[in-house]
């Protein structure tokens, strides 16, 4: 692999509550994930993040959530089917919009948090997410989990598929993430998260938990905002010969 997308989860903040470290990660990503409203962001620190993007030139995607800014997303919401379809073609079509309006154009969409994890594996939960992606625009491409469940449904119900990979999340031997409320769920190193990110990128392999070796093939790697060694890790990733180029995913 020659080059790889890195994408990020921004426009996190929420009124005078700032989360993450967008105007420091921008300059060396390629993909970035918009909060829409329900786990973190508003109309204006939406529509500053899609501007900043813009004139960074990264690919924009919707990134959303159960309604959950008290638990920032990372809680599962027991939603009826109705209920679950509106809230995510909700947040979809304001992005969507919102894009538009600044002449840029909405590419694909990631669940965030505790739907992310859900949708991976839970496919009558997976099915609703996907209608309501689909009434919006069937054209967008959808981002999630590698190797998952989620990744061969998606592919038939008709939508181009990008496979992502964690490069500061730890991994369990079944491919899925380790839970945030475990020890370790979130590495603690930027040497360690280079060592994830070459793994990964070079090799279609990941180190479990466990310390198994497991296959990873990925179109694009995530980085979280709200990580604070995520400026250094990226600026290394960029500057180092020994890693390969960040570029776009092609859809």
């Amino acid at each position: 692999m020659d080059s790889i997308d890195i994408n990020c989860d921004l426009g996190e903040s929420f009124g005078q509550f700032i989360m993450g470290n967008d105007d420091s990660v921008f300059p060396y990503i390629s993909s970035c994930n918009i909060a829409c409203g329900f786990h973190g962001g508003d109309p204006l620190h939406m529509e500053n993040t899609i501007k900043k993007a813009l004139n960074h030139d990264v690919q924009i995607g919707a990134h959303p959530s159960y309604p959950d800014l008290a638990g920032f997303g990372r809680r599962k919401i027991i939603l009826s089917t109705d209920e679950l379809k509106a809230a995510v073609k909700y947040q979809i079509a304001a992005l969507q919009g919102m894009v538009k309006s600044l002449g840029g154009e909405l590419k694909y969409v990631k669940a965030h948090g505790a739907l992310y994890n859900t949708i991976a594996h839970d496919m009558t939960e997976a099915e609703v997410f996907l209608t309501a992606v689909n009434e919006i625009n069937p054209n967008l491409a959808i981002m999630g989990l590698a190797g998952s469940p989620f990744e061969e449904f998606t592919r038939k119900f008709g939508f181009n598929f990008i496979k992502e990979g964690f490069l500061d999340r730890k991994y369990q031997d079944d491919g899925s993430l380790m839970p945030r409320k475990e020890e370790g769920a979130v590495l603690q190193s930027v040497q360690e998260s280079l060592n994830q990110f070459k793994m990964i990128s070079e090799n279609e392999k990941v180190g479990t938990a466990s310390g198994k070796l497991i296959p990873m093939k990925v179109d694009s790697l995530c980085i979280h905002g709200d990580n604070p060694l995520a400026e250094e890790i990226l600026r290394k990733i960029k500057h180092s010969n020994d890693f390969i180029n960040v570029k776009s995913f092609q859809l």
